[in-house]
């Protein structure tokens, strides 16, 4: 005779009822007061821009618009003045970027430092970032101007800043790193509070110098922080118009338009706005291949 004991039966647990599709809706539906907006003013002028390079699009009561598929974009590539605006764009954004950068970091690497007055020196540092474009335009146009600038009676010269060819480019590249810094030393700023003074403490018993702990802590932990705030520099940059049509509208004789100046002209003053269109989709290629490259370049660096 054989014993069998009874098994217990498992019984499942009971299933949970699932929140995730009405939470889903939910959140859908209390974002869709700041979507909307985005959807209107960012993404649907963004497609009709991108409609509109691939059309013969121009100004006038009676024009008629008719695809002419990349046509425009032929055009554009054996177009000189764009390539000269091309070029004044990328030096431009180039320089800008890359000295704004090391002007930020070393603002931001002094008001870092214990000292005296540190709260005010960072509001004071934050002043052009919030100033229009415009009135930082106009403002500096007045420092430049040959008769009454404050430049020229500083340093005893009658140049006209703005007017000559030789130097209009790098005076409205130093206006550039001047409007651009306040952010740049913000994002810097808050990176350098991150880095944990342990690292400092480590590398001081080893009897570290400051340019071997900025070398090795410093720098390596603010990688990151470097990466975005410079990526998002130069698409500003490259971007940038208020800024230069206020200071110099291009000139002198173009050494100062930037690609959306020459968009701008394309548009409103020649009325061609397919063919400005398809400008600033270009840029928008040529700015998502350079960072592409840049950041796969970081990211390799960092790997």
């Amino acid at each position: 005779m054989t014993l069998t004991a009874d098994r217990p039966v498992r019984t499942a647990p009971p299933k949970k009822p699932r929140k995730g599709g009405r939470q889903g809706r939910e959140a859908l539906l209390l974002m869709l007061p700041a979507l909307v907006p985005v959807l209107v003013f960012s993404v649907g002028p963004l497609l009709y821009g991108i409609f509109l390079a691939f059309t013969d699009a121009r100004s006038g009561r009676n024009a008629v618009t008719s695809f002419v598929g990349l046509s425009n974009f032929g055009d554009l590539l054996s177009d000189g003045d764009f390539w000269a605006s091309f070029r004044i764009g990328m030096i431009w954004a180039v320089s800008v970027t890359v000295l704004q950068f090391l002007a930020s970091l070393g603002l931001a690497l002094l008001l870092n430092q214990e000292m005296r007055f540190r709260g005010f020196a960072r509001v004071l540092a934050m002043v052009p970032w919030a100033m229009p474009p415009v009135v930082i335009g106009l403002m500096w146009r007045l420092v430049y101007h040959p008769d009454a600038g404050i430049l020229n009676s500083m340093l005893g010269t009658e140049v006209d800043w703005l007017n000559d060819f030789s130097i209009a480019l790098p005076a409205v590249i130093v206006v550039g790193i001047w409007t651009g810094m306040p952010q740049t030393t913000v994002v810097l700023l808050a990176g350098l509070q991150g880095v944990p003074k342990e690292l400092y403490e480590a590398v001081e018993v080893d009897g570290a110098g400051v340019w071997r702990r900025f070398w090795n802590i410093t720098l390596p932990q603010l990688r990151p922080v470097i990466v975005a705030i410079t990526s998002l520099d130069f698409v500003w940059n490259i971007n940038q118009f208020g800024l230069v049509y206020v200071l110099t509208q291009g000139g002198p004789g173009g050494q100062t338009r930037l690609p959306m100046l020459f968009a701008y002209e394309e548009a409103f003053r020649y009325g061609f706005f397919g063919y400005a269109a398809t400008l600033g989709v270009a840029i928008v290629i040529v700015v998502l291949a350079v960072l592409g490259v840049y950041l796969w370049r970081q990211m390799r660096e960092a790997s």
